[in-house]
């Protein structure tokens, strides 16, 4: 990958209903050239999709939340194994340090959060955990 390919990316991370064409304007190279380096991206597991984003007013679940967790043991695999199945877990993280894993969760109303946290705090392996519910966004 090279700048051409990182500018190009930054600009379908920006919009990505931009026009071939408006993309080799800005990138000053051809409209072909921007049709081959996007299947190059596409066929190499680069871009996996397209997607669209919603403001998180609009979004069903409006609760978001981030649960550092701590894991006992050898239980990483199967609590890992258990969050990827639960429907309000939308991403999971391995991370470093004082946490093993960094969940984010998202959840309709406070009550239903509040199942889903306790729910989440009970799965066997897990020893401690940190939430913090995320008020605004300001960079999507």
């Amino acid at each position: 990958m090279d700048d051409t390919d990182r500018e190009l990316i930054s600009l379908l991370r920006a919009d990505a209903r931009t026009s071939v064409v408006l993309l080799a304007k800005k990138l000053r190279v051809a409209r072909a050239t921007v049709q081959n380096r996007m299947a190059k991206l596409e066929a190499d597991g680069t871009i996996v999709g397209y997607t669209v984003r919603l403001r998180p007013e609009v979004e069903e679940h409006r609760i978001r939340a981030l649960t550092s967790i701590g894991v006992e043991g050898n239980h990483g695999e199967s609590v890992r194994r258990e969050l990827r199945g639960h429907p309000n877990v939308v991403a999971l993280h391995t991370t470093n340090g004082r946490w093993d894993m960094i969940a984010e969760l998202r959840a309709d109303t406070l009550e239903a959060f509040d199942r889903v946290l306790n729910g989440i705090r009970n799965i066997q392996g897990i020893s401690n955990t940190e939430t913090s519910i995320l008020l605004s966004t300001r960079k999507i």
